[in-house]
Formats: structure tokens, C-alpha cells, sequence
């Protein structure tokens, strides 16, 4: 019997090649860990200095570099990661911008509004770090002055701004959703296109009054542009669970899904600070993952919705 040499039908070789990897789907499903940090080491704040005050905790001043991130993903199997711009360098996001130039099929960044620069100049701003990799907008509602609500005119302008650019607006209420409902109500009328972002499950600890909290949480629902980051687990148990958090996911992540679907959820760590708690940087990962039995699901909410949010990780 003769036998065809593949050396002598090279064009045989690409065919059987291409119908090799044509079985296979174009991309395999990233994980993106949509909310960390990262900030200069102790050397390196001489070039890259922290903001007044703000140096991070000494337990964690030389693990939260760029390349440390870096290794702590490889470690996990994490593909991309939002970089989420650290009070520790403030409104300076030279830091995180060279971080993503170095890194750019890695990190995008959130940038950290600056309640203080009129709305004039905190839209210029907003454009000025889109072209340097930022894909959405920190509203940190402590950094506004006392009595100021985020809905306001420099706020507001930025917020809109955001849904004009397709740029998600992330909001942390560190100090409970209660305080910030109305004025999210607020922002989300104003420009109900706008994607509003709810990090760390909204902090709803596992309280009576994190119960009320969470009933707002779930109430957001309505709005289909609100968004919901499972992440930072460990602050949210107050103390009432412990990894790797059976009663967060009973009595928080199941009707987050069931309110908001996988859709409109996304897994993040809080890395560094979530190398000091149990299970650290990978148990954090897995424990998601785990509570999502539907492969396509889970597929979605360990990286599809942020890639959704944010663009793709390329």
C-alpha cells in the first residue's frame, strides 16, 4: 500500500493542523480578578511617593508591588486583573499606568476620582488616563467633603461622562450601603446608562443591620446596569464565618444570584489584604469558583462579566 509522506504534502500538514485547532473553541474562558491593588515597595516610593499619610500597612509595604501581583496570579491560574488605584498613592496614577504599560495583556486600571477638581477638570482627567489604560472610575464617597454627596455637580459630571464612554464608575461604601443608598439612587437616574459597580458585595456584613444593607443591595436589582463584585469576602463576616464561608455564600452570594444573575456578578480578591486572611490569594479564587456548580455560569462570573464591564483581556 503507498503511503503519503507529509514531507513531500507540506499544504497537508496546514489542513490537518487547522481542523486540529478548528475543534477547539477560539478562546478558552479567562479568570479576571476585578479588584486589587498594588503600590510602590519601600524602594521604590522613592520614584513613586505615597500620598500624605498614607503609607500602607508595613505588613504589607513590600508584597503589593506590580511583580508581586504578578506571581501571585501565575501561582492561581488568574489571567487579567483590574488594578484598582490605592489610596496609598492617592490621585497620583503614575504607579498603576507604568504597571500597565509594562503589563498590558495583564492589568487595566480604575482610576480614583478626585471630588475636589471641578467638573470641568475631572472629566479632562477621566479622558486623560483612558488613554493611559484606565477603564472605569472609583467613587469613594470619604474623599468628598462632609455632608457632599457623590450626585453632586463635579461627581455627577464625571458619572455621566462614564456612560457616555462606556466606563464602569466602581462605588465603596466602607462605612455601609445605608449612608450612600440615596445618593446611588441619585446618580443612577441621572444616567441610568451608566454601569455602577458595588464592590465587596456592598459591605453587608452578616449582621442585623448588614441584613437591612443587604436588602438595598438586592433592591438595586431593578436597575440593570448595577453590578455586584464578589469580592473581599473576609470583610464581610464580622466575625459570624470564617473561610472558607459557607454562611457568606448562603446568606449573600446565593440571592445576589438568584437577584442579579451571574451576569451581573464578578469574582475579585482584594489582593494584598487578602493575602492575610485565611486561604489567602488562591483561596479566595477557589472559594468562588466552588459555589457556582454551572460550568457556564461560573465561567461568567470568574471572568466573563468583568471582560462584560471592561473589555477584553488580550
Amino acid at each position: 500500500m503507498q503511503t503519503i509522506s507529509l514531507q513531500i504534502y507540506p499544504s497537508l500538514l496546514c489542513l490537518l493542523f487547522l481542523a486540529t485547532i478548528s475543534a477547539y473553541p477560539a478562546s478558552m474562558p479567562r479568570i479576571i480578578d476585578s479588584h486589587l491593588h498594588i503600590w510602590a515597595t519601600s524602594s521604590e516610593s522613592s520614584f513613586f511617593p505615597y500620598a500624605p499619610d498614607q503609607a500602607p500597612p508595613s505588613s504589607l509595604q513590600d508584597v503589593a508591588s506590580a511583580d508581586c501581583l504578578i506571581q501571585q496570579m501565575e501561582a492561581v491560574g488568574i489571567d487579567g486583573a483590574l488594578i484598582v488605584q490605592p489610596i496609598n498613592h492617592k490621585y497620583d496614577h503614575s504607579y498603576v499606568a507604568q504597571a500597565i504599560k509594562r503589563h498590558p495583556t495583564k492589568f487595566k486600571g480604575m482610576m480614583l476620582h478626585d471630588p475636589s477638581l471641578s467638573a470641568e477638570m475631572a472629566v479632562n482627567r477621566l479622558e486623560e488616563l483612558v488613554l493611559q489604560g484606565f477603564v472605569g472610575v472609583r467613587f469613594n464617597p470619604y474623599l468628598w467633603d462632609d455632608g457632599a454627596a457623590m450626585s453632586s455637580e463635579s461627581g455627577l459630571s464625571v458619572y455621566k461622562r462614564c456612560g457616555e464612554m462606556n466606563l464602569p464608575v466602581g462605588i465603596m461604601c466602607f462605612k455601609g450601603l445605608d449612608l450612600h443608598y440615596e445618593d446611588i439612587l441619585q446618580l443612577i437616574r441621572h444616567s441610568p446608562d451608566t454601569v455602577c459597580i458595588l464592590d465587596h458585595l456592598g459591605f453587608c456584613a452578616l449582621t442585623e443591620k448588614g441584613n437591612k444593607q443587604f436588602e438595598q443591595l438586592l433592591s438595586l436589582a431593578q436597575y440593570p446596569n448595577v453590578l455586584v463584585k464578589i469580592s473581599a469576602l473576609f470583610r464581610n463576616t464580622d466575625n459570624f464565618d470564617s473561610f472558607p464561608y459557607n454562611k457568606l455564600k448562603t446568606r449573600r452570594f446565593d440571592p445576589l444570584m438568584e437577584r442579579f444573575g451571574a451576569t451581573r456578578l464578578m469574582m475579585g480578591t482584594d489582593f494584598p489584604f487578602v493575602t492575610e486572611a485565611e486561604g489567602g490569594y488562591s483561596g479566595a479564587v477557589e472559594t468562588v469558583k466552588s459555589w457556582i456548580v454551572d460550568e457556564e455560569e461560573r465561567d461568567v462570573v470568574m471572568g466573563g462579566t468583568a471582560e462584560r464591564a471592561f473589555g477584553k483581556w488580550i
